[in-house]
């Protein structure tokens, strides 16, 4: 009834086989060796993206987030004019036919200052500029121009105006995203009273621009509490449309593992399963032990559960 999947770092082909997706370098460096050394590690990186999918196809794993690291600085230059484009190209390419070959489901993520809500205009116009190269990348590897191959986002900082904010992330979303980043851009509930919850983002995302909304269930227990966690997992499930349902689940390191650690921090396993309602829904678990968690997760929960899960 659903598949698990984990994020970015294979902690099983970084230790066997020193397999890393998100080589870079510090802007000293950059400046230093520039655009050619900047194509070197995209190769080493996207090459070792393909060997992780191969990986996750034979163990059977069919859900993926791949790091947003796999260019470094490509805030700076445009993919195409990296001295080895081609060869970058061409393993990418084999990388989503691998992907898609296994119905295996990739998605991206960018990170916290990725805000298309900002009132500040660079910051937009780099928001701007990551989504649509992290679609240009999808592109490459033949992926869906829809959900199915999601880029989640939050829309940031309410700045005290929850209303204008959420305005100027589907006003921005719609002038500036290309049609392959709009397609297949996702918004995601936070985990701070002062921004925003899946109800928020229904009325404010969805109702707007259609785009549809990923239910995390450590945010939801974080954020404002302007439903239960039944409807709200129900309510973004209603935006998803005839593409499947994907969720984040991780558990509280503060509540498991650590009384000092933060709030938002999530834990290195899991310890308290998740709740699907018995819906076919593609899980995101975003614990720290990234794959190893995700066995462990298998073994301890659903190894007399009927249900499928990969």
């Amino acid at each position: 009834m659903f598949q698990l999947g984990y994020a970015c770092i294979n902690m099983t082909l970084q230790a066997t086989e020193k397999v890393q997706c998100n080589r870079g370098m510090i802007k000293r460096t950059f400046a230093a060796k520039g655009i050619p050394y900047a194509s070197q590690l995209a190769l080493s990186n996207v090459k070792a993206l393909r060997r992780v999918i191969e990986w996750n196809n034979e163990n059977n794993i069919k859900v993926y987030r791949m790091t947003s690291c796999l260019f470094p600085w490509v805030s700076e230059y445009e993919i195409e004019d990296l001295p080895d484009y081609e060869e970058i190209a061409a393993v990418m390419q084999d990388a989503g036919r691998i992907a898609m070959s296994a119905g295996q489901r990739l998605s991206f993520h960018p990170g916290q200052f990725c805000v298309l809500a900002s009132p500040t205009e660079r910051v937009v116009i780099n928001a701007v500029n990551e989504l649509n190269k992290s679609a240009q990348m999808m592109d490459i590897m033949g992926l869906p121009k829809s959900p199915a191959a999601k880029i989640n986002i939050h829309v940031g900082g309410a700045y005290g105006e929850h209303d204008k904010s959420l305005a100027r992330f589907c006003d921005n979303a719609v002038k500036h995203l290309s049609h392959s980043a709009i397609s297949r851009l996702t918004v995601e509930n936070d985990d701070k009273a002062n921004c925003f919850s899946t109800k928020m983002l229904y009325d404010g995302v969805f109702k707007r621009i259609g785009v549809p909304i990923v239910f995390d269930s450590h945010h939801h227990s974080l954020g404002p509490q302007d439903q239960d966690y039944h409807d709200a997992f129900y309510l973004a499930r209603s935006t998803w449309g005839n593409v499947k349902q994907q969720c984040h689940h991780s558990n509280s390191k503060r509540d498991y593992e650590d009384p000092k650690a933060t709030p938002v921090s999530h834990s290195a396993w899991f310890y308290t399963p998740f709740e699907n309602y018995g819906e076919s829904v593609d899980v995101v678990l975003e614990c720290k032990m990234k794959e190893q968690a995700l066995f462990k997760y298998q073994k301890d929960f659903l190894s007399n559960n009927k249900e499928e899960a990969a």
